[in-house]
């Protein structure tokens, strides 16, 4: 889903004025005691936000902070933590106020037997799932979850866009990590739910190689992944589930929710499955520092 400028300042207009009007609450500088007037601070002086040990969460970590400092808000990062289990409890205590997550992942960690599948299912499910003290803002269109990619000369030619394009197409082979073909979605599911016929080759970390040298023909990336980007790759879309979506979504205090929810979801809305493997791709290819790459994405998307 493309936002456009026209919307995202308005977006960027409403929520100035929410910060303004959530202003003139005093607190105190925590590096000189100073008192100061937060724009956007509310009952709290500072919001803490915290990252994976993982260079994309850190980008969007750092859009995050710099367009709540954007606002007139105080911030703290508090990045490169390690996975769940290192940061979840500094979450569920208060002292992270807000953190990147991805939807279905971090629903399975609290449900582990949940059947949500599709964006919507599994986003309404996270918000039941969450424990007392933590809610979720919007959720982005953007994605970093399992996918089904093919080169671009191959969607081309067979005109596909969706799994079940692929469909009808003989002699198609899917690579992936070994454990892919007994997983529900390898296969199995790719035959039950979009009636597509496919043989499997343990590609492991040279899926995207053998995609390219055309030794498979569908290949298990995760899609977020910046090779969808360098080696020209189409991420097919998934319309009825199969892959267990996995959308980029702020987890907050729910106490400071209300305060930092029209900037971060101002974020979420601008933040596109494509435009987060651009991201990547100036982070892994391009070598720039997530506050260049945070800075210039915020200006191009009138966001600061």
């Amino acid at each position: 889903m493309s936002i456009t400028r026209t919307r995202l300042s308005l977006a960027l207009a409403g929520t100035a004025v929410a910060a303004l009007a959530l202003a003139g609450c005093a607190s105190s500088d925590p590096l000189t005691g100073d008192s100061t007037e937060p724009a956007g601070g509310g009952d709290s002086s500072t919001i803490v936000i915290g990252s994976q040990a993982y260079y994309s969460n850190e980008i969007i970590a750092e859009i995050y902070a710099q367009a709540l400092e954007a606002n007139g808000f105080e911030v703290e990062r508090n990045f490169n933590i390690g996975q769940r289990d290192a940061y979840m409890p500094s979450l569920e205590d208060g002292s992270i106020d807000l953190f990147p997550e991805y939807t279905g992942n971090l629903l399975q960690y609290f449900d582990a037997d949940t059947t949500a599948t599709t964006s919507d299912d599994v986003y309404a499910a996270l918000q039941e799932a969450l424990p007392d003290g933590l809610t979720v803002l919007d959720q982005s269109p953007a994605t970093d979850q399992d996918s089904y990619n093919v080169t671009a000369s191959f969607a081309e030619e067979n005109g596909l866009t969706s799994i079940g394009d692929l469909a009808g197409i003989e002699g198609l082979v899917l690579g992936g990590a070994p454990e892919l073909e007994e997983r529900p979605y390898g296969p199995t599911g790719l035959q039950d739910l979009y009636g597509v016929t496919v043989s499997f080759n343990a590609t492991a970390d040279t899926t995207v190689e053998e995609l390219v040298a055309g030794n498979i023909q569908v290949a298990n990336v995760y899609s977020a992944d910046p090779r969808i980007e360098t080696e020209d790759l189409v991420t097919l879309e998934d319309p009825e589930g199969l892959f267990l979506a996995s959308n980029v979504v702020p987890v907050v205090n729910a106490d400071v929710a209300d305060e930092i929810a029209d900037v971060n979801n101002a974020v979420s809305a601008a933040l596109t499955p494509d435009g987060l493997v651009a991201l990547n791709v100036q982070s892994t290819v391009d070598q720039r520092s997530p506050e260049d790459i945070a800075a210039d994405w915020l200006t191009e998307n009138g966001l600061n």
